[in-house]
């Protein structure tokens, strides 16, 4: 279940806490510098578009983070990333996310198209966009990131 991560939430996470009336999978779900920069990342998203952070929860646990990573372009269209805490990858968690989140895209009047982004040696990830529908539109490089499979789906 996706709920929305408020900045509260965010708040928690980065000191190693549960947000309010959740656990956290053993281990956390990010690094606190990965969670600040979530955070920041929303903080900028949610200036133009709410909702744009959510926590993956499964048994009232935070397992994983699923966010836009950018301001919506193009009008309608937006840019998912998602992480699954270490110790829940290879459960189906991000694939049940990643339908979820488009599940709302499909409901929200804003949004036409979904795109993502995996590094070429992310196989797990790419094979949960497949399992969602998306289809691979190109590759590009990254200055950060390396080099990137680019994804897309219409809703």
């Amino acid at each position: 279940m996706l709920i929305e991560t408020t900045d509260a939430a965010f708040a928690a996470l980065i000191a190693g806490q549960a947000p309010e009336g959740l656990a956290v999978a053993e281990g956390g779900v990010e690094t606190p510098e990965v969670l600040a920069m979530l955070r920041a990342l929303s903080a900028e998203v949610g200036e133009s578009f709410q909702p744009n952070a959510w926590m993956m929860v499964e048994d009232g646990e935070v397992v994983g983070l699923a966010s836009l990573v950018r301001t919506p372009y193009v009008g309608d269209t937006v840019m998912i990333g998602y992480g699954v805490a270490a110790s829940r990858r290879g459960r189906g968690v991000a694939r049940r996310a990643v339908a979820e989140l488009l599940a709302w895209a499909r409901s929200d009047y804003r949004v036409a198209t979904v795109t993502a982004e995996t590094s070429i040696h992310n196989a797990a990830s790419q094979r949960v966009l497949e399992a969602n529908g998306f289809a691979r539109t190109g590759e590009r490089t990254d200055e950060e990131d390396g080099e990137l499979v680019c994804w897309a789906v219409e809703v």
